[in-house]
């Protein structure tokens, strides 16, 4: 397991967040997390600290928290450039994220028009394959989705069968008469 955990640890340590990769390093940083079962240290605030007469068990909750708080904010230190470390070595984890995504909020922005810009502009060409280009397509709103702006079943369904060739126009024209409802995988 140590093995599994270190060499996925490279994936950080191999492009560390210099303030233009946030997104690819927030997605590694995710993988990685949830590799480790430490994600939850990122999406959730330090809980309060527990009273003298609370169980045992929500105590050792708490200091399990706090430990690995600590082991994902000295990885994610670690695997920023010299000046986000000396913005963020005050913060926790949580903290550091959510300081990150409102400095990056612009990118994650700018990432999803031109997602949307490439999805809706995407039409099939003559030597593609249907099945690669609705892949292609599928993978369009999907990455929509990640980056929080997921297109409900039927408009993405929608966008696909229109970007078909007309050619294809029968096919798109069964499948709205009979109503067939299918999800895009």
């Amino acid at each position: 397991m140590a093995n599994n955990n270190l060499s996925l640890r490279s994936l950080l340590e191999k492009e560390k967040l210099n303030g233009i990769n946030f997104l690819d390093w927030f997605r590694n940083l995710r993988i990685i997390l949830k590799q480790e079962r430490k994600e939850y240290v990122i999406e959730e605030p330090v809980p309060d600290e527990p009273v003298a007469n609370t169980p045992r068990a929500d105590k050792d909750k708490f200091k399990k928290h706090l430990d690995d708080m600590l082991d994902v904010s000295c990885l994610m230190l670690a695997t920023m450039s010299p000046e986000l470390q000396k913005q963020h070595e005050d913060m926790n984890a949580y903290n550091m994220i959510q300081n990150l995504k409102e400095i990056y909020e612009g990118q994650a922005r700018q990432e999803r028009y031109e997602t949307f810009k490439a999805l809706f502009q995407c039409k099939m060409s003559e030597g593609s394959l249907v099945g690669a280009h609705v892949i292609k397509m599928t993978g369009y709103i999907q990455t929509l989705e990640k980056l929080e702006f997921p297109l409900k079943d039927e408009l993405a369904t929608d966008v696909i069968l229109q970007s078909l060739l007309d050619s294809l126009k029968p096919f798109v024209l069964n499948f709205n008469m009979n109503e067939i409802n299918n999800s895009l995988p």
